[in-house]
């Protein structure tokens, strides 16, 4: 799976330890790091990288997307706002999980603030293996879809439930 992580300069040090041990695992990881100008992370604009990233998921450049900064909200807000992005901020696996199985979140965002190493890769792992669940939820996740395309959610239902 190729999976493409872009991080700021907060997130910098956790997105390539993360990239390393996706790699481990047998994927191919594209880091976009805007911070990453030698060994000191210098400061960058988290929207950025949150374009690029979304930006290759939406095209299907890759499979998936992780992003992270210093609370992992102002990338959510900006991957959210590239068409075909469903971003996600999570806090635990828990949360990874239900983003997969219920919204089928195609970018993960995460707090390399809050959230130690270990379980950052605790909880990509926890998303990247939850299987989206279908049926009541593809019709959610159509009416996401309308809502991008300047449509009513309401007029989505059941019966015409399409991507």
């Amino acid at each position: 799976m190729k999976i493409s992580i872009g991080a700021d300069h907060r997130g910098h040090d956790a997105a390539r330890s993360l990239a390393r041990a996706l790699e481990a695992m047998g994927h191919e990881v594209v880091v976009l790091n805007g911070a990453d100008t030698g060994d000191a992370p210098q400061s960058c604009d988290y929207p950025e990288r949150a374009h690029q990233v979304g930006s290759m998921v939406a095209t299907g450049k890759a499979d998936k997307g992780v992003l992270l900064c210093g609370s992992g909200i102002g990338m959510c807000i900006a991957a959210n706002k590239v068409h075909g992005v469903r971003a996600a901020l999570v806090h635990d696996e828990f949360t990874a999980q239900m983003a997969k199985s219920h919204n089928d979140a195609n970018v993960l965002c995460l707090s390399a603030d809050m959230l130690g190493q270990r379980l950052i890769e605790r909880v990509v792992e926890a998303w990247m293996t939850a299987e989206f669940e279908g049926g009541r939820h593809a019709r959610r996740v159509a009416k996401i879809h309308a809502i991008e395309r300047g449509e009513d959610p309401a007029s989505v239902t059941g019966e015409s439930v399409s991507a």
